[in-house]
């Protein structure tokens, strides 16, 4: 295990290193810039010095990106943790489903509503949802984190545990509020990875189905139930977990155009506002701060697969 975390660690630093070219680079492009006029490779090492210490630059106000990025950063990790929470909550059910039943009508069944997910546009889903949802039924409000009604305190970022923390007399109407400016977006993020999930997990579950112990258990006389929760999901879980992350990372690209079309006020939304604006500082810095936080967790994933999988670490040491 730890020759498996080093040589993660090794590819993490080399990636990083490469990211952080490419944040210097944009600077670059900022002709009036004084990035511009260095040379490369020794404001490269400058520009690393000023990131380990939270250096970002300064914004059009002269205050530190930094503090543009704590503030909008929480709410996109918000959003994607209640998506993908959602996702891996219905996608590992039905694709176990589909996976015990391969073949069959069920099976079938869900697999045709995953494609069928996954090949909606993420536009069109959130046009059709705020159409029936807001216009039409008028049950879900079309945009934003809470009601401008109420006034919420930025402490965490986080818009429910701000709301939670807050002293004033309409929390408890705040906090419903907030739950309901939550769900359509949480919905459409969630829809791709949530079709993902079905597909890895059916594959797996499928694939474990297979193996000769799940045929002794049926023996045994086991319930079909009693083998999905003592066998089946112990051995098809484990070798999707960093597949998993993956899903995590691709859907920090997926909340940009969902804040967009929903006006959430995450780093998504706030980087295109940079790049309209050809905002070279803000541009490097959410391309360092979204690049640095989709390799950590990839990290993350791929070393906690690695702890409940100990066959993938049989694989790194079979490479030499």
């Amino acid at each position: 295990m730890f020759i498996y975390t080093i040589r993660r660690l090794n590819l993490f630093m080399i990636t990083m290193a490469i990211l952080t070219m490419v944040g210097f680079s944009i600077l670059r492009l900022d002709h009036s810039s004084l990035w511009s006029n260095q040379p490369f490779w020794s404001g490269w090492f400058t520009y690393i010095d000023n990131l380990l210490v939270g250096n970002l630059g300064l914004n059009q106000h002269g205050s530190p990106v930094l503090l543009d990025v704590l503030t909008v950063f929480p709410a996109t990790l918000e959003l994607c943790f209640f998506a993908f929470t959602l996702s891996l909550l219905a996608g590992i059910p039905l694709g176990t489903l589909a996976g015990v039943k391969r073949g069959r009508f069920v099976d079938t069944s869900i697999s045709s509503l995953a494609l069928v997910g996954y090949s909606i546009p993420l536009f069109w889903l959130a046009v059709l949802l705020i159409m029936l949802f807001s216009q039409q039924l008028g049950w879900l409000p079309v945009a934003g984190r809470y009601s401008v009604l109420y006034e919420i305190d930025h402490v965490t970022g986080v818009a429910l545990i701000d709301v939670l923390l807050s002293d004033k007399p309409y929390r408890s109407e705040a906090l419903m509020d907030t739950i309901r400016h939550l769900i359509l977006p949480t919905l459409v993020l969630a829809m791709a990875p949530t079709t993902e999930v079905i597909r890895l997990t059916r594959t797996s579950v499928a694939e474990v189905m297979n193996q000769n112990f799940i045929k002794v258990a049926q023996t045994k006389g086991l319930s079909m139930f009693e083998i999905i929760m003592r066998h089946v999901l112990k051995n098809a879980i484990p070798p999707i977990i960093p597949k998993l992350g993956m899903q995590f990372s691709t859907m920090m690209t997926f909340a940009m155009l969902t804040e967009s079309i929903f006006n959430w006020p995450g780093i998504g939304r706030w980087l295109l506002n940079a790049i309209s604006e050809q905002n070279y500082v803000a541009i490097q810095a959410g391309v360092i701060t979204v690049g640095s936080f989709i390799l950590i967790a990839n990290i993350l994933s791929d070393l906690t697969g690695a702890v409940v999988n100990p066959l993938v670490r049989k694989e790194w040491y079979a490479i030499k």
